[in-house]
């Protein structure tokens, strides 16, 4: 036998048997036998959608001297060392059963009910609701203690994203990602049998809660396997799954995800710590740690890469979008697009005229924002590749990042003097038309940037972007860890 604090479950031969406890949770009401009837068909119905085989039906339970039978789920028995779970904790590869989990879960999701009430559920607002009721019950426990360190800063970075991305969650329902899931996929439930997993055990008592982004029903077992030990297996699971769904969120959203299902798992724990259950304190401040681990990954930047023709911020900023495995947006590209030039034409011209009049200038920068601006709304953090010479310029951009509630990194790149005219004269046709003459000119007329941090690029260039990195922590050096160790292309 098992117990939740819901349910009995009674294991005869090759049978499972679910019984309802006669509770009233407030969020659930079964005192009365009707009501756990409707439950235990609920329950059934949700469940066959992903795993028919095992939902066998409703049954009933009579005692001698009871007037009304007593409802029960009726299940087929799973093998408990087949659990999910349990292969992660006792390191089984499980590879194939996760490619398998999640191509199920795609499947599902592909015809899953969708609607407006479904849609109201995965609104920037409706999250925004679910994560201030959950910072509003811990902060109810910080009277007593309990309440685990990072807590506040969980709160700063979790409002600040949602801030300034109204454009993503509107996106998500557009795109039809809203959709009626499983909303608690725990590797406890998932059953890996030799024809496949079974997954068992949806949230059967609130559909609400069930009414989720597609991307958040899978972050929930991405959380679970990183509590198990398994951060690499939750990654490639996330990367099938997308893979799978065609899905073209960032990966800020399934971050963001992550970080959502942690607290609620924290904020569990937290309460169960109160109520003396051994080992909970110490999980609350896992989860709040993995919480935060995820919310600064999912933290959307926008970073300047400036300086002078030859400084190498090109090289920089290429390298750095790489690395961060974020969009590179470059004011070269970009000026002989408006222009309907391909970038690798030559549009030459003295300092200040043809396509480098301060009109066309202006009218770049002005196009340059506002496609950085569109990005970051949808989250996507984004390199700007330009000179930045101008200090209007520079505080567009500043005004932007704020709009954006996104973390504004600003670098100035130099190099030796005969470093940079080495470079010029050595230059091939590209986006760039400056030469030795132009540099010299916008030389001239560069105003201070005492706010941007300094890299010299005249060394090589890992030396450059290890310098980068640095003056972009805690932001930059979270996002390239992460990147390098958690987005991991499906195989």
């Amino acid at each position: 036998m098992s117990e939740t604090h819901t349910a009995l479950v009674l294991f005869v031969a090759d049978r499972a048997y679910k019984v309802k406890k006669p509770v009233d949770l407030g969020f659930l009401d079964f005192t009365t036998t009707a009501a756990r009837r409707a439950a235990c068909e609920r329950e059934v119905a949700l469940n066959r959608r992903f795993a028919p085989d095992v939902y066998l039906g409703l049954g009933e339970f009579r005692g001698p001297n009871e007037a009304s039978p007593e409802p029960v789920v009726v299940m087929r028995r799973m093998p408990a060392d087949r659990r999910l779970s349990r292969l992660v904790r006792d390191g089984a590869d499980v590879d194939d059963v996760l490619r398998a989990v999640a191509r199920q879960l795609a499947a599902w999701h592909a015809v899953a009910p969708r609607g407006r009430d479904v849609d109201d559920q995965g609104t920037r607002d409706a999250l925004t609701s679910r994560w201030e009721a959950g910072f509003a019950q811990v902060r109810s426990l910080a009277t007593d203690g309990g309440v685990p360190d990072g807590v506040a800063e969980v709160e700063r970075l979790a409002r600040r994203y949602l801030a300034g991305r109204q454009r993503l969650f509107d996106l998500r329902i557009e795109q039809g990602r809203v959709l009626d899931g499983h909303g608690d996929l725990l590797a406890e439930d998932i059953f890996c049998l030799d024809d496949g997993p079974r997954v068992l055990d949806c949230l059967e008592f609130d559909d609400r809660l069930r009414h989720v982004d597609g991307l958040d029903d899978a972050a929930f077992l991405a959380m679970d396997l990183e509590q198990l030990g398994a951060p690499e297996a939750a990654a490639r699971f996330m990367a099938r799954y997308t893979e799978f769904t065609g899905d073209p969120a960032p990966p800020s959203l399934w971050h963001h995800y992550v970080a959502y299902r942690a607290f609620v798992r924290a904020k569990v724990s937290v309460i169960q710590a109160r109520q003396g259950t051994p080992g909970a304190e110490t999980a609350a401040r896992r989860l709040v740690s993995t919480a935060l681990r995820h919310l600064r990954t999912s933290a959307v930047g926008l970073i300047l890469v400036g300086g002078l023709p030859g400084s190498g911020k090109s090289t920089l900023a290429g390298a750095l979008a790489d690395r961060l495995g974020v969009t590179l947006l470059s004011s070269d590209r970009l000026r002989k697009e408006l222009a309907g030039i391909p970038a690798e034409r030559s549009a030459a011209a003295p300092y200040g005229e043809g396509l480098y009049t301060a009109e066309w200038t202006d009218r770049t920068y002005a196009t340059l924002l506002d496609h950085a601006a569109g990005l970051l709304a949808r989250g996507e953090s984004v390199v700007l590749d330009a000179t930045w010479s101008d200090a209007g310029r520079r505080e567009a951009a500043v005004r932007v990042a704020e709009r954006a509630a996104a973390d504004l990194v600003a670098l100035h790149c130099h190099a030796p003097d005969d470093v940079s005219a080495a470079r010029l004269r050595t230059r091939g046709s590209g986006p760039s038309d400056a030469g030795p003459e132009i540099a010299t000119a916008m030389a001239a007329g560069e105003q201070p940037w005492p706010e941007a941090v300094a890299v010299d690029t005249g060394g090589s260039l890992e030396s450059a972007v290890a310098r980068a990195l640095t003056a972009l922590r805690p932001w930059g050096a979270t996002q390239a860890t992460v990147f390098r160790r958690s987005v991991i292309e499906p195989g």
